[in-house]
């Protein structure tokens, strides 16, 4: 850990804040308080940033690079100041100063490069390299805007532009103007004789950009290594200027880093983002490949100092421009370009929905993209023709060509032109081999792995709770906190009366906060009483937020029914973004939203049964409402969720999971045991069963069933005010269209384990006992332990000599 005084952090601080903002303590506002902090911490780490750079260079160590279109760290300060072992004496040195910490650190937006679990998991991934010690760099774009602000006016989502840069901008960042390059779309290309037998590809009429470099350094937790995330920026070349001559014009260019995931219903909208996400791998890959040239070795074996690894289908163009570079620009033969590509390029695969897989028209690809299309059948041609020699049947090969129907199937290119592919989760995987990719895995099986996904602990423990890691030092003492396998310790103390008091009450505390947000923020109050149940994450039919809404339906009828009767307090918490073209998701959110209306203004009901949904769910706003809930709802059809992240998080902090059979659902459970996690539904079997046998019938669940009955009819009878629509939409997606996501088939099992669930909660002892297992044994999802796996089985990477030790 880096060796500062409280003194020298104060007067470095000060010296800073008046040289760079040219203020003074005691007319500074929170934001310039903040931007002093950021520029005094980077005087700290620049310099070990400067000598792990060199170090790799003098080296030759073999990087990885990560290829992500979303990267999600939320705020970076605490973390950065936690990783460099001074968080304390610099919240020490503000007290000093009489400055409110947390009023600063929220003067600092979330980094909004991501939208959900993607983008967290490659933020965690880039830390946790960081941590390990292992040369992984990231790669992705420079967003102005992020998916969206989410506000909630009159019961509806509403997207408003996140403008995270604000007047700050990115306090992290540097730009790296030796490292800029030049990206080409559009035009036409035709193969001219460049001599000795080859050709040379000359381009016409090509839209020429610039991207720029910018990079933020990635902190190691107490070792002294900083890493690098590199996101791209797009300007006009000088040369090109005239081509650009209005605002308008340049518009078009400046949209291209604007906005994650740009809308892509129009052609101009799918044009924009294919050419996003080419702009973030060619110019990637191009400064990779110049960067290894600098070390003298010969191209063709550039694997063996380079991985580049493909997060999701996005940059999965990586392949086919790489060959592009290798052969069109520095005139690699095919044969030695395509092993060398194959042995540099991995694939992550996060979705078991093959509908999720990203496609592109021939069309626009071959008009966007003219060489890279051209290099792209050309992989195909020589695959198809290389497993019909080695006698694969003609329906296998088909079913995996990168070109077919008209599409180019980018999963198809990731896995042709790489050596590994792995799911997220161990269901996950099975799944990949057994059905979304099952031709893939009978050509390739050697190619397919798992790497079940992992979290930073040191956020969701030392930075989002505090006070529940200073609870686990009493106990077991502070070694977990840089191995976190020594959480397991915990375990004795399961059913110790007093550490159950202890960590009872820390949740308590937890609760308090978040209940103070809530009334602060939507002007509800809830009692800390009641049960707070927590279902937080993209909203979408399969993850079955709506079988959650369905079931405080039914504890609203029970209410009514029942007034005076004895009921548990519940508190259900949403938070959730939803696809701005995803009508479906938008209608949930609207009832939702106006079942909160009701509920919560209902007199009998009162402090029994509460419902909030938190606007803008983002990764600051999760480290308020992880650590205070008591139960985490894990609720998507089995088969459809790969992993899953939130699910590790809650349960490191205490919650205990409300959970189907899916993604890593399954690991949670076993490590914690059966007894300590609340398994409800179908398993992946009995949902492929009912696939193979179309035998479902939800109308059927609807007329024999009458609690089922009520609760689907409220959707329609006027119960829930402000959204007939909504209401209609619903009911047909569960009646009329028979009910996709089987929300009616699971129904009454969910409700029995919520049932189960007040029970156990009745019962404080056996509560703590389940909460605190749930903490004791998260340890296995740790993202250190996944980085390792993909460093040591996908990227064989060695440890540098300068990353293994402790500053």
């Amino acid at each position: 850990m880096m060796e500062l005084t409280t003194e020298q952090f104060i007067h470095d601080f000060e010296l800073t804040l008046n040289e760079q903002q040219q203020t003074i303590l005691s007319t500074a506002t929170p934001s310039e308080l903040f931007v002093a902090l950021a520029h005094t911490i980077r005087q700290y780490y620049t310099p070990l940033w400067i000598e792990r750079n060199k170090k790799l260079q003098e080296n030759k160590d073999k990087i990885a690079y990560y290829f992500s279109v979303e990267f999600l760290p939320g705020r970076m300060l605490e973390t950065n100041l936690l990783n460099l072992g001074i968080l304390d004496v610099v919240k020490e040195g503000f007290a000093q100063l009489g400055i409110d910490f947390t009023q600063v650190k929220q003067a600092e937006h979330d980094m909004a490069l991501g939208n959900g679990g993607l983008g967290r998991l490659a933020a965690a991934f880039m830390d946790s390299l960081a941590t390990t010690g292992y040369a992984g760099f990231g790669n992705g774009l420079r967003y102005k805007y992020g998916l969206f602000k989410q506000r909630i006016v009159n019961g509806y989502q509403v997207e408003l532009p996140d403008a995270w840069f604000g007047s700050i901008g990115n306090v992290w960042e540097t730009r790296k103007d030796h490292d800029i390059v030049d990206v080409r779309f559009f035009g036409n290309v035709y193969m001219t004789d460049a001599g000795n037998g080859k050709l040379k590809p000359v381009y016409s009429d090509a839209q020429v950009l610039r991207a720029v470099p910018y990079d933020v350094p990635q902190l190691g937790y107490g070792n002294g290594v900083v890493n690098n995330l590199r996101l791209w920026d797009v300007e006009i070349p000088e040369e090109y200027e005239l081509s650009y001559p209005t605002i308008e014009d340049r518009r078009r260019v400046e949209d291209i880093t604007a906005v994650l995931y740009p809308d892509d219903s129009s052609d101009e909208g799918k044009k924009l983002r294919l050419m996003q996400e080419y702009f973030m791998t060619s110019a990637g890959l191009q400064t990779i490949v110049k960067s290894y040239l600098k070390l003298g070795l010969p191209l063709e074996r550039i694997y063996e100092k380079v991985s580049v690894h493909i997060n999701d289908t996005h940059p999965a163009v990586a392949p086919a421009e790489f060959m592009r570079i290798l052969i069109d620009e520095y005139g690699l033969e095919w044969d030695d370009a395509w092993n060398a590509t194959q042995k540099v390029m991995s694939y992550t695969n996060h979705t078991i929905l093959s509908e999720a897989l990203e496609k592109w028209h021939t069309g626009l690809f071959a008009h966007v993209l003219p060489r890279v299309y051209q290099i792209i059948v050309e992989i195909d041609n020589r695959y198809a023709a290389q497993m019909s020699a080695q006698g694969v049947d003609y329906e296998t090969i088909e079913n995996t060509r990168i070109v077919r129907n008209n599409q180019v199937h980018m999963a198809h290119l990731a896995i042709i032109g790489g050596h590994s592919v792995n799911g997220v989760a161990q269901i996950h995987t099975e799944l990949l081999k057994e059905d979304t990719l099952r031709d893939f895995y009978k050509v390739s099986p050697e190619k397919f792995n798992n790497k079940t996904n992992g979290i930073v602990q040191r956020r969701w423990t030392q930075i989002a709770a505090p006070g529940l890691s200073k609870t686990i030092d009493k106990w077991i003492g502070q070694g977990w906190r840089s191995d976190i396998h020594e959480l397991r310790k915990l375990n004795e103390y399961v059913d110790n009366s007093q550490a159950q008091a202890d960590f009872w009450e820390v949740k308590q505390l937890a609760k308090q906060r978040l209940a103070d947000y809530i009334e602060q923020t939507t002007g509800v109050h809830v009692t800390t009483d009641a049960i707070f149940d927590v279902q937080v994450k993209r909203l979408h039919a399969y993850k079955r937020q709506l079988l959650n809404v369905m079931h405080i339906i039914k504890l609203y009828w029970d209410i009514k029914d029942n007034p005076e009767g004895e009921f548990t307090p519940r508190v259900f918490i949403f938070g959730a973004k939803a696809a701005p073209g995803y009508h479906f998701a938008k209608s949930i959110i609207k009832i939702i939203n106006e079942l909160a209306n009701l509920i919560n203004n209902d007199e009998q009901i009162g402090d029994k049964l509460k419902v909030v949904f938190l606007e803008n769910y983002r990764v600051s706003l999760a480290e308020l409402i992880i650590p205070a809930a008591n139960v985490s709802e894990q609720i998507s059809l089995a088969s459809k969720e790969a992993s899953g992240t939130s699910n590790m998080k809650f349960m490191m902090t205490g919650a205990v999971t409300m959970a189907t059979l899916d993604g890593a659902n399954i690991e949670i459970k076993d490590e914690v045991g059966d007894d300590n996690i609340v398994i409800f539904g179908m398993t992946k079997d009995d949902v492929y069963n009912h696939y193979a046998t179309r035998d479902y019938y939800s109308r059927g669940i609807y007329d024999n069933d009458p609690v089922i009955h009520r609760v689907v009819n409220t959707f329609v009878d006027g119960t829930i005010p402000n959204c007939q629509r909504e209401g209609s939409e619903i009911f047909d997606a569960l009646i009329t269209y028979n009910d996709e996501y089987f929300l009616l088939q699971d129904f009454t099992s969910y409700v029995e384990a919520q049932e189960h669930l007040t029970q156990l909660y009745a019962d404080r002892a056996r509560w703590m006992h389940m909460s605190m297992t749930n903490i004791a044994n998260s340890d296995k999802f740790t993202s250190d332990d996944t980085i390792r796996q993909y460093a040591q089985e996908i990227w064989n990477l060695s440890l540098p000599s300068h990353g293994k030790h402790r500053i």
